[in-house]
């Protein structure tokens, strides 16, 4: 059973199955909303195995954000709605863009973060992981959803396979489309910006990064030098594998659930 709400502070979930508290952190998405129709599908059954041990919240960003918000005020949205309506730590998993709050949830409130799972995401992005935002926030800002499909996942897509999926994404550009896009050029600009690096050792919760080692938004040894820098932290890379297939398939889901049951 999928129950859909909103913490106290306006973050958006969607909750399933019984256990401990996991705060699933998505990926950017292009409205800050609990997601409908297929995405919903695709998003609940990536969760289900998570909810047959968990009590997972699969949550978006708050809404409504302020105009040069950082990752820390994004953590310190997910902190609250740890400390108010969880009441308890809360193992966290977070992909993709939801990775980077992650860590920097667990940098500036370690004692709210039992264990971390940074999938498809690390301390920074790559060079050429900022390119291709870049001209992500030109597209979306534009109001260009096709151009918006076709860029993200000709790059989330395995090489061989990018120059379809560019034309998959054209084809896909409605789901994409937004009537305001303010709050994910928010989340552009600050994951922009965004380097944990000099506060991974201040996190304590046991920690894994899961990266591909054909991710266009970063570089193997960004993943490996996010887990080096954690004190409990270490990297699993799959080799020649895209940021799709870390972000969305079974195997790498299952080694992060094995890894947050111990």
């Amino acid at each position: 059973m999928t129950v859909e709400g909103a913490f106290a502070n306006g973050v958006p979930y969607l909750r399933a199955g019984q256990g401990p508290p996991l705060l699933m952190a998505s990926g950017l998405t292009a409205e800050h909303a609990n997601p409908t129709g297929r995405w919903r599908k695709m998003a609940m059954s990536y969760v289900a195995p998570f909810a047959e041990h968990f009590t997972v919240y699969l949550t978006n960003r708050r809404p409504g954000l302020a105009r040069g918000a950082t990752m820390s005020d994004l953590a310190a949205d997910y902190a609250t709605a740890v400390e108010q309506d969880l009441g308890e730590p809360a193992f966290v998993h977070g992909t993709s863009t939801g990775g980077s709050i992650g860590l920097q949830l667990a940098i500036d409130r370690p004692d709210l973060v039992r264990r971390l799972v940074v999938s498809a995401a690390a301390c920074r992005l790559s060079d050429e992981g900022r390119r291709v935002q870049a001209e992500l926030a030109r597209l979306t800002e534009a109001g260009d959803a096709r151009g918006v499909g076709s860029l993200l996942l000709g790059e989330m897509a395995p090489r061989p396979l990018a120059i379809p999926a560019r034309g998959v994404g054209w084809l896909a550009g409605p789901m994409f489309a937004t009537e305001d896009p303010s709050d994910t050029l928010v989340v552009l600009a600050a994951e922009d910006v965004f380097d944990a690096e000099p506060g991974l050792g201040r996190i304590t919760a046991p920690t894994v990064v899961l990266g591909g080692g054909a991710d266009a938004f970063y570089s193997e040894e960004l993943f490996r030098r996010t887990a080096a820098g954690i004190p409990d932290g270490r990297a699993v890379i799959f080799p020649r594998k895209s940021h799709m297939y870390v972000a969305g398939s079974s195997v790498p889901a299952g080694v992060g659930l094995g890894f947050l049951l111990g």
